[in-house]
């Protein structure tokens, strides 16, 4: 049985004028979509992917084995700004998500700016889960 899931991150206060966006697609070429340039304040990516019984998860915005899945935020020159000195992606996971969650809309708030003031990258951390 396949349906899907709406899903929402909301990067809080990333670095301003940066760009981000979701990565639809793996390797290279891949789209950057919902692109968005920070203002300093909260942006915000809604967005639907597959849902297998497991569950699951599939789509062009999830990556990673079965186990392990995740969605890419591209960043800066990764998410297609040109002349941006920041070219990173943040994974944000997509673990902790149960069979009884899938019915509703989860939301992940996770930080925007990194320990190093650019914005935030790698595997997200802290990460309190989708809710």
């Amino acid at each position: 049985m396949n349906s899907e899931l709406t899903l929402r991150v909301v990067l809080a206060s990333p670095p301003a004028d940066v760009d981000f966006g979701l990565q639809k697609g793996k390797g290279i070429p891949y789209e950057t979509i919902q692109k968005q340039r920070s203002t300093g304040k909260d942006l915000s990516f809604e967005f639907t992917i597959g849902l297998k019984v497991g569950p699951d998860f599939t789509g062009p915005l999830v990556h990673g084995p079965r186990d392990e899945r995740f969605i890419y935020i591209d960043i800066g020159t990764a998410a297609g700004q040109h002349g941006s000195c920041w070219s990173r992606r943040l994974k944000i996971p997509l673990r902790g998500i149960t069979t009884e969650m899938t019915n509703r809309l989860l939301e992940a708030r996770v930080p925007g700016t990194a320990k190093d003031g650019g914005p935030n990258c790698a595997t997200v951390k802290p990460f309190d889960g989708w809710k």
